[in-house]
């Protein structure tokens, strides 16, 4: 799918769900990737790392637009505590699969019967949301933006 075609709200994008499941809100987004160990606080699901563009906004229930997690299996431990405390994004739209978001999704739906969607998208497609506020993710990895 082209950028244009989606720019304006009608079709949808399609990615690739590494963790099916369906999630509503609004995005946040950024073109940086996010280290979860000491960049969010599972506590209250602020994004803390000082040196990221959304630091001091709140991931909770949101859909978090990242083009991929920066780090290692720690960003797993710190995902998997805020999904458990419920202070986790609603789901991860990523450019790209990202195997320790998808992990910690997977790891949750075992531990706790609930996980995020992890979506991953096309780079022209993850562009797209830089200018949507609100998105709506299907079990099949469809995502419908406005």
């Amino acid at each position: 799918m082209s950028a244009g075609s989606a720019s304006s709200g009608s079709a949808p994008l399609t990615g690739r769900a590494l963790v099916a499941g369906a999630a509503e809100g609004a995005v946040l987004y950024s073109s940086e990737p996010l280290s979860f160990w000491g960049g969010y606080d599972a506590e209250t699901g602020e994004i803390i790392d000082r040196r990221h563009p959304l630091t001091g906004r709140t991931g909770a229930g949101r859909i978090m637009a990242i083009p991929a997690t920066r780090g290692s299996s720690t960003t797993t431990a710190v995902l998997l505590e805020a999904i458990r405390r419920g202070t986790a994004p609603a789901a991860f739209l990523t450019r790209g699969p990202d195997t320790f978001l998808a992990l910690a999704a997977i790891v949750a739906a075992q531990l706790y019967h609930r996980a995020p969607p992890v979506i991953a998208l096309a780079a022209e497609d993850f562009e797209v949301l830089r200018r949507m506020s609100r998105a709506r993710v299907e079990p099949a990895g469809t995502v419908r933006v406005r």
